[in-house]
């Protein structure tokens, strides 16, 4: 990882500021990407000369195109692109907006759709690179209800990044994507999801963000298709997806909070 060059978007907190720590410190070179210029120049400072905050906005094409400009024009390179910038909703199905949805697929979805078509052909020109999408095991298993477009939403990006692996396959074998799927992570995530919600951090067995963040890290220097932050994850999926019918599975998971209802 020494001297590679990884953008992040969603650094000024979370899983993307803590996974920029842990590459900086294998020997990479970080341009992060946050819309709240204030923390996010917090975290570069922290993180001294190898790191460039970039404000900007990825739910926009535009931004994401100056992100891989401004990591070519101050580094020379770009390897890794990671995108995940995203948000959480607490509202269930029925009770849904438009506008609810509107905003979880731009932010979730969207942003990784644009920052594919924005990095992928600098990737096509130098024949390697990697791209993560920071997803979630919400887009595979419906766990809780109140995160219903959240999850239609990473459901939507495990998708996209499944079909550009299989375009990716034949003619760049060495351009790389991958699906980062954590489960409840110990971070602001519940506190920041649109209408609130509960934080991460109080939910049973929230995972330690600088954990996820290794996890990540290991995944940029030994790049794989699928991620699974907790193992037990791989099971409780195929759990979920073999059986005969899966409604019996979903009685397992319980209802919305109270207040969500």
């Amino acid at each position: 990882m020494r001297d590679q060059v990884i953008v992040i978007t969603g650094a000024s907190q979370g899983i993307g500021a803590a996974l920029a720590g842990v590459v900086v410190s294998r020997g990479a070179r970080v341009v992060l990407a946050s819309r709240t210029a204030d923390a996010l120049g917090a975290v570069a400072q922290k993180l001294g000369p190898s790191a460039l905050a970039v404000t900007a906005d990825v739910t926009s094409r535009a931004d994401n195109d100056r992100l891989v400009a401004r990591a070519l024009e101050t580094f020379g390179r770009l390897d890794v692109f990671v995108a995940n910038a995203g948000r959480g909703i607490t509202r269930v199905p029925s009770q849904l907006t438009e506008a609810d949805l509107d905003d979880m697929m731009t932010t979730n979805y969207k942003s990784v759709f644009h920052a594919i078509q924005a990095v992928l052909p600098h990737f096509q020109r130098q024949k390697k690179g990697q791209l993560i999408a920071v997803s979630s095991m919400l887009g595979r298993i419906p766990f809780t209800p109140v995160r219903a477009a959240y999850s239609a939403a990473k459901a939507a990006v495990n998708s996209l990044m499944a079909s550009l692996r299989v375009e990716l396959r034949g003619p760049f074998p060495d351009i790389h994507a991958t699906t980062v799927l954590p489960g409840v992570v110990a971070t602001d995530f519940g506190k920041n999801a649109l209408h609130g919600g509960m934080d991460s951090r109080a939910l049973p067995g929230a995972q330690p963000v600088e954990e996820v963040a290794t996890i990540i890290a290991d995944a940029i220097a030994r790049p794989r298709a699928e991620v699974f932050t907790r193992p037990q994850m791989h099971e409780v999926q195929s759990k979920y997806y073999s059986a005969e019918d899966i409604a019996t599975v979903e009685a397992g998971f319980g209802g919305p909070p109270p207040s969500a209802r």
